[in-house]
């Protein structure tokens, strides 16, 4: 029988049971993927985060939604680096795990931990007709990423009262769709669906403020921002634009420390 630890981190959250939840995995190897995926399958939650250290004290990592793996997740990259820095080795300031995305550094920064991802931009989308039905409500403006539709609406009640049809959004070539407007109490706030990949509504998502952070540092004419993911549960985005850079930060907690056994 096989130990593999497990960690279950609320992340861009300071309090339990809000933010978004990742399962963390430390791993002496690499597992067969088939088994990697059985095991995020297991955790049901939309990312199971794995890493394997390396000579040179960094850290591989890999991210499995419980269907599909990913290129690139925030929300457990920040569990992650949680783990490592709160966890495993306290007495490190930073970690550098390595990617599908390349290099991806976290490291304290405030009393939070702090991400150094790719700033990706965005194209116009000429025909907002069939996303609009799909969201169930016309956007302002529909663009996409390499990776993503993104659809701006006028005012956070926009966001909060969307009620999107899984099923057509599950229809759009992109793995998932953001949608976006000011917000009330913040710079911005976003939602996060990506039917495509079995995650209905993500509740905090770290990747979809690679193109966030651009658009609306342009659009506010501002580099550092403070951001809402107004799902259910709630999360809370500290934001720098750095040009072909963001930063993207967060409180993480952790809520369950288990083991699994193989």
């Amino acid at each position: 029988m096989t130990d593999i630890p497990l960690y279950q981190v609320d992340a861009f959250t300071s309090k339990a049971f809000g933010g978004n939840p990742a399962a963390v995995c430390p791993l002496n190897a690499w597992l067969d993927d088939a088994l990697m995926q059985s095991i995020a399958l297991e955790n049901n939650l939309s990312e199971t985060a794995f890493f394997v250290s390396r000579a040179d004290g960094d850290y591989d990592l890999r991210w499995f939604t419980p269907v599909h793996e990913v290129d690139l997740c925030g929300h457990a990259t920040l569990a992650s680096g949680h783990v490592v820095l709160e966890l495993l080795d306290k007495d490190r300031a930073s970690v550098t795990f390595h990617t599908k995305s390349g290099a991806l550094v976290v490291e304290r920064a405030n009393g939070r931990l702090s991400m150094d991802f790719p700033a990706w931009k965005l194209t116009p989308e000429p025909d907002t007709a069939k996303m609009a039905a799909a969201l169930g409500a016309a956007p302002r403006e529909l663009l996409s990423s390499k990776r993503d539709g993104f659809a701006v609406f006028a005012a956070e009640a926009d966001i909060r009262g969307l009620e999107p049809d899984m099923a057509k959004l599950a229809e759009f070539e992109w793995l998932s769709v953001i949608v976006t407007a000011p917000g009330e109490d913040c710079d911005f706030v976003s939602r996060f669906f990506a039917p495509r990949v079995g995650i209905p509504e993500d509740p905090v998502t770290g990747s979809a403020h690679c193109t966030l952070i651009p658009y609306w540092a342009a659009r506010l004419g501002k580099t550092a921002m403070f951001a809402r993911q107004v799902s259910a549960r709630g999360g809370e985005i500290y934001c720098r634009d750095e040009g072909e850079r963001v930063r993207v930060g967060g409180n993480a907690v952790l809520v369950i420390e288990g083991t699994f056994k193989l």
